[in-house]
């Protein structure tokens, strides 16, 4: 692995300087690591402690808040970062990633997308205007635009041998808490209920429900209780 040329102090404020003088606002140079080969463009403001390793190309009027490393990564204009892990991933126009997201080789996000605290998205595709707010992983799969993805949404793309692919289309709503088990498909305009595993293809602008009915046993503590069993 080799040094990158910010471990130098003398060549990273040389480094950091020149993309001063080319419009970019650092706002402190000595908490600021950017590699020799990074190229970012002018308006990009960047915070402390941002790490900009390999080949990573920033566009025009970024915004870089503290704690992002991005290696071999590249940034459209106007795309806002925070804490934010992103190893050889592409990011559109005015997205908006973090805090706390880790973006794995492969994961190419369209334009104005939000992916939001605890996301992690590997080897996959998300269309422009997509949602993705929290707690949500995406693995090997395939996103149309503007779909909304809930709270807790997994994508099951591994079976214990090998990795497949789910895809869903352009608008579809996908409930907190669904599981979706791969390789399986989501048509365009479709809802998944909250609390579903997914294992068979949903069609287009249709309601999936995969969940047990809800039973409700009353009077079941005091049973319990009297049995001796609480």
């Amino acid at each position: 692995m080799s040094i990158p040329a910010f471990a130098d102090p003398e060549a990273r404020d040389r480094i950091n300087a020149i993309h001063a003088q080319n419009g970019v606002v650092i706002i402190d140079p000595k908490a600021t690591y950017i590699d020799a080969d990074v190229r970012i463009g002018p308006g990009t403001v960047i915070y402390p402690g941002n790490v900009l390793e390999g080949r990573t190309v920033i566009g025009a009027n970024c915004t870089l808040l503290p704690n992002n490393r991005l290696r071999d990564t590249e940034l459209a204009d106007g795309v806002r970062l925070e804490s934010v892990v992103a190893d050889q991933a592409e990011i559109g126009a005015e997205t908006t990633v973090g805090p706390f997201a880790f973006l794995r080789p492969g994961t190419k996000l369209g334009a104005r997308c939000r992916v939001g605290d605890f996301v992690e998205i590997k080897n996959s595709t998300i269309g422009d205007l997509t949602r993705i707010s929290h707690l949500t992983y995406v693995g090997d799969s395939d996103l149309g635009e503007d779909i909304n993805l809930g709270c807790g949404v997994v994508f099951v793309n591994y079976d214990g041998k090998r990795k497949h692919r789910t895809r869903v289309g352009d608008r579809a709503f996908i409930g907190c808490n669904v599981n979706l088990v791969s390789p399986v498909e989501v048509g365009k305009d479709a809802y998944v209920a909250a609390g579903s595993t997914v294992t068979e293809n949903v069609p287009a602008a249709s309601l999936c429900i995969a969940r047990q009915r809800q039973v409700i046993k009353e009077g079941w503590v005091e049973e319990r209780k009297n049995a001796g069993k609480l």
